[in-house]
């Protein structure tokens, strides 16, 4: 490991909540479920990786979020469903993942679920093999262009209009759950953001 890449994982684990300090917080959510948010340093930038889900599916249909989903049984640590719903979303073995610590876990309003979030650090450059089940498509996103992209915005959800924090890169719209991920990372990783653009 290069003492740069080295010192860029002492600088977020430092910004990032010890996984069982986490995993301790109470949130509202009747099943509980993890994400991974693999991060990555290309071009002196870092990124992270989202999938957009496929637009057929029941839950959550065409919105991009984190690779993970709900705890499977015998699972008794979350960041063990996180590694292993990357794994089969998105091709991402679990090998690959040099788990830093994690975010604010975050309740979903739709479904009633209590997300853990646990971000990794990943090589950059990875080929992904993508479960055609459950995902439409990866996307890999600067993290300085997901600040910029920050706004309120009026969306229609089931024929009922509300106003809701948003990121938008390019197409790509991200709101609910994981936009509130999005924002506890981005507060967390960006004093690191602005000392690598100065």
């Amino acid at each position: 490991m290069s003492s740069a890449s080295s010192s860029l994982t002492e600088a977020l684990r430092a910004v990032l909540l010890d996984p069982a300090e986490a995993a301790a917080r109470d949130v509202h959510g009747r099943t509980e479920a993890a994400v991974l948010v693999p991060l990555y340093v290309a071009d002196g930038e870092l990124h992270a990786v989202f999938t957009r889900r496929r637009d057929d599916m029941r839950r959550h249909p065409g919105e991009i979020s984190f690779p993970g989903g709900r705890r499977d049984e015998g699972e008794d640590d979350l960041r063990v469903t996180a590694l292993r719903e990357a794994e089969e979303e998105i091709g991402l073995p679990r090998e690959a993942v040099q788990l830093l610590g994690a975010l604010a876990p975050t309740p979903t309003v739709a479904t009633n679920y209590a997300v853990y979030p646990y971000v990794g650090l990943i090589e950059p450059g990875r080929e992904w093999t993508i479960s055609a089940r459950e995902v439409d498509a990866v996307l890999e996103l600067r993290l300085t262009d997901l600040r910029a992209g920050h706004g309120r915005r009026r969306l229609l959800r089931r024929g009922v209009p509300f106003r809701t924090d948003v990121y938008a890169v390019g197409e790509q719209l991200i709101w609910g759950a994981t936009a509130r991920m999005v924002a506890d990372l981005l507060d967390r990783v960006g004093p690191l953001l602005d000392r690598d653009a100065a």
